[in-house]
Parts: C-alpha cells; structure tokens; sequence
C-alpha cells in the first residue's frame, strides 16, 4: 500500500520549524531525521535534510531544500480547534517570530507556510439549517482575521427571536 505524505519545503531550517509544530498539535512527533551523508547545495555533512515527522495524526516530510520557498496561498495546514483558547494560542506561536496575518482565520508562520487556525464551530454554524443564520456566520467571518468565536456565536444569534 503507498504512503501518502505532504513534504514541506525550507531553505535550511526545517527542523527548527518541525520542533515548533510539533510542540504545538497534539498527536504529533518527529519520526525521523535524515542527515546529508555529505556536503550538498544547502549545506554540510551531518546537517538535516529531511525530516518525517507526524503533525495530529497526519504524515508530513520537511526538506532542507537550500533556498526558501514560495508557499503562495493553494495549499496550508488547517488546524480544527476546540476553542477561542486554542485558536489564541496556536495563532500567537505561529505569527511570532516574523509570522504574518492574512485573512479569515489564515497566517502564515515565519518561514511562509500558510496555515489555516479555525474553531470547530465555524463549520458547524456555517452548516446551520437556517440560512440565514450561516449568511450571518459568513459575513462576520469575511471581516475578522484570526477568527473570534464569541462574535461568531453572536453573529449566529443576531436575528434570532427572544
């Protein structure tokens, strides 16, 4: 059976970055480091090259590829939280250190991987069988950047009759 994995791309700090997420999503862990056997375009012999590490429960590889990559915005990491808490404090270890905001519950960290940091409840409101409940859900979705869930829940409650 193959093994699926999505491999991540930096330019010569991929374990620093592999210890940051892991420390960060439960259910995850470095698996393995594979060391240059010798001098490569990015680096010395001993240095890593590529990482495989388990990101909540999910198959990941980290490459030292010798120069930065370009994420763009067609691929992140979306991460399901279970509360404002959760979201607060994966958004605060994520933007530190030269990370940056973008929209709607998107940042990037601050060696341009794109993630997605977004409560459990935004799915279920936006599914609500009120449409008009998920209208609302969407619009105050649009203006936020990391995403509040109690503005959320308020926007949800908005039109809701006493």
């Amino acid at each position: 059976m193959a093994n699926v994995s999505t491999c991540l791309w930096f330019g010569k700090d991929a374990e620093a970055a592999v210890r940051l997420y892991v420390s960060l999503v439960p259910d995850s862990r470095i698996d393995h480091i594979q060391r240059a056997p010798g001098p490569w375009p990015g680096g010395e012999a001993g240095e890593p090259i590529l990482i495989v590490f388990t990101l909540g429960g999910q198959s990941f590889q980290a490459l030292n590829g010798g120069s930065p990559a370009d994420y763009g915005t067609a691929a992140s990491i979306s991460v399901t939280c279970r509360d404002q808490a959760e979201v607060d404090r994966l958004w605060s270890a994520l933007t530190a250190g030269g990370g940056a905001e973008i929209a709607c519950g998107w940042l990037r960290d601050r060696w341009g991987v794109p993630w997605q940091i977004v409560p459990e409840i935004l799915p279920r409101l936006l599914a609500d069988p009120d449409p008009n409940v998920a209208s609302r859900v969407f619009t105050a979705m649009q203006d936020m950047v990391k995403l509040d869930v109690a503005a959320l829940e308020r926007a949800a409650r908005e039109g809701a009759t006493a």
